[in-house]
Formats: C-alpha cells, structure tokens, sequence
C-alpha cells in the first residue's frame, strides 16, 4: 500500500514539475514606443513564434520600460526573472564590455555597411560569443536608428558647439567619454524622463535618432538638429542563457528565425516613418520643416572635425573591446564598404 502510494505520488510530481511545451507564455520586453520600427519588428518574432511552433508558444512584447528601464531589464533577463529583453548595446556594455565595439563613433561609412557588416554571419558568430559568459544568449538584432543631436540652444557644427552644453546621454561608458571630448556635460538619464527634463530645462538637448526625437516630442523644445550620424544604435536580442538551455532545438530556431524577421520589418518600419510620420501623414523632413525646426547637415569637413575629435576613444576602448575583435570589426567594415 505505502509503496503504490509513493509511486502515486511520483507520478503526480513528475507530471507537475515536468516540462510541458504546450502553452508556454514568454515576456520580451523593451523601451522603444509601440509605433516604433523596433516594436513592429519584435511583434514580428512573436508572430513567426507562434506560427513556427504551432501556437505553443506565446511572446507578450512590453514596450516602453513597460518592464523597467534597459539596465533593469538586463539584470532581469541576466538573473531570469524575465526570459527576453532587447536591450541597446551601450547599455549591455555594463555587462558585455565587447558590446561597446558598436558604439565606436563614426564607425559606420553609411548605412548599407553598417547593415551588411551586422547581418554578416560570421561577424554575428564573433560578436555573440561574448554574451553567454555573462548568462545572456544573444539571437539577434533590433535597431533604434542613426543617432543625431537635439539641443535648446544653438546650432552645433562644429565640436566647440557642444561646449558646457547638459546632454541626456545613455547610461553607458563609452556615450559619456565621447560627448565629454566633444566638450559637453553629460546627464545619465532613462528615456522614459527625457522629455519633461527638457522641458523644464533639467538638459539642454539629447541623441537620438531624428525621427525618435520627432515622435517622442522632444523636438517641441529642442528647435535645433544637428544630423551627426555618429553612432547606429543597435539592440540586441538576449535571452536568459537557462531558459534558452532548456528550450527544444525546434524552439530554439524559431526564435532565432523570429530574430531574422525582426530586424527585416524593423528597418522596414522606420523608413516608412521617415517619409510618413503615424496620424500626420507628412514626411520627417517635412514636418521639421512647417515646425520652424532648424536640421544641420554637416558638411564632409564638419564631420571629420567631429570624427578627429573622438579620436581617442579607439585607443581607450579597444583593450576592453578586445584588439583582436576590435580588428576583426574593423576589418569587416572595410570589407563591406562600397559594396
């Protein structure tokens, strides 16, 4: 009797603890706003998920901090109390050090090499082999924008602009070195804060992506634009490095395919929004334009000042890049250009 109990009881136990695939619900969360590129294209992974896996498995995306800022979403994921997070990489530099290689100012000629570099296997390979020691396993991208400069102030052309000028900055080392060599003060700050310190004057401008600064208002009181173009702002895809282990390989790979179609509609997305902004149906350019919103676009010479100001920064970072990957990044960027 107590035998047949005991194995009563095992059965039970096994069926309660064991997994069970069907049904599973995942959280993925971001801070991008939900008519945002990055947003449409995560909602994208959720539904090839979904398709690939016969409906077993459900991704709920969070957008807006709606899970808490990047750094905490990080440090959830990375303790796995939340399975999936895109988070920028100057934020993940806190954690992956080597995440940082993305933010290297004015690494990207254009646009076509920075994709063709990021989409490049090989180069994916090198990169996210850095992540899973830090408990994240790395999947994909998602993808904010070109960065640009918005201030208060006055127009900005050249580095001395930017001198004493208070800048919201991500909180990430290597955005703080470089705008305190451009001569600014920067102020760390979580996005979801960003337009009411501008509003009361707590900062005198920010970076972000034009078309991020346009939608998220902060153009209302920031009537400069300086199109610097200084960094791509690449998230990555990190899961919880258990939670992916314990995942069947089928799973596992519509993840990933969910990845590939992500950063697809992503890009999709935002060059749509350039040219026509949600509800008002006119383009970036144009709604600056009626705005009384006055866009720089800096000359080769301009740019180069900037460039040859921020220098530095390959020399200070590339120890914690590591130079090997440093160069092989590097590499590929040349290999890429002009293609």
């Amino acid at each position: 009797m107590r035998k047949g109990l005991v194995c009563a009881l095992a059965v039970v136990l096994a069926l309660v603890a064991g997994p069970s695939w069907a049904g599973r619900v995942v959280k993925l969360g971001h801070v991008a706003p939900p008519f945002h590129g990055q947003h449409q294209g995560l909602l994208k992974l959720a539904e090839v998920v979904k398709q690939e896996t016969g409906g077993q498995w459900e991704v709920k995306v969070f957008p807006l901090g709606q899970l808490g800022g990047e750094r905490s979403m990080a440090e959830q994921v990375q303790m796995g109390t939340l399975q999936v997070a895109a988070i920028t990489t100057a934020v993940l530099s806190n954690f992956v050090p080597q995440a940082a290689a993305l933010d290297l100012p004015f690494l990207w000629p254009d646009r076509k090499t920075a994709y063709a570099v990021l989409d490049d296997p090989e180069f994916q390979k090198e990169f996210f082999k850095f992540f899973e020691p830090k408990g994240f396993v790395a999947i994909g991208f998602a993808e904010n924008e070109f960065r640009h400069l918005t201030n208060s102030k006055r127009p900005v052309r050249r580095p001395e602009d930017l001198k004493g000028m208070k800048l919201r900055l991500m909180e990430a080392p290597i955005f703080l070195d470089t705008f305190k060599l451009l001569g600014a003060t920067p102020v760390p700050m979580p996005f979801p804060e960003v337009y009411n310190a501008l509003q009361q004057g707590v900062i005198d401008g920010q970076d972000n992506p034009l078309l991020t600064s346009v939608l998220m208002k902060f153009t209302e009181v920031n009537k400069y634009v300086t199109l610097l173009n200084h960094t791509l702002t690449e998230t990555v895809i990190v899961v919880n490095a258990d939670f992916w282990n314990s995942l069947p390989p089928d799973v596992q790979e519509a993840f990933r395919k969910g990845a590939r179609e992500c950063i697809r509609t992503n890009r999709a997305v935002n060059a749509a929004l350039y040219k026509k902004l949600p509800k008002l149906g006119i383009s970036v350019e144009e709604y600056c334009k009626k705005n009384g919103i006055q866009v720089i676009d800096l000359t080769a010479d301009e740019r180069a000042a900037f460039r040859k100001a921020v220098a530095p920064i390959y020399d200070k970072y590339r120890a914690q890049i590591e130079p090997g990957f440093m160069d092989f990044l590097l590499s590929k960027v040349k290999e890429h250009q002009g293609k």
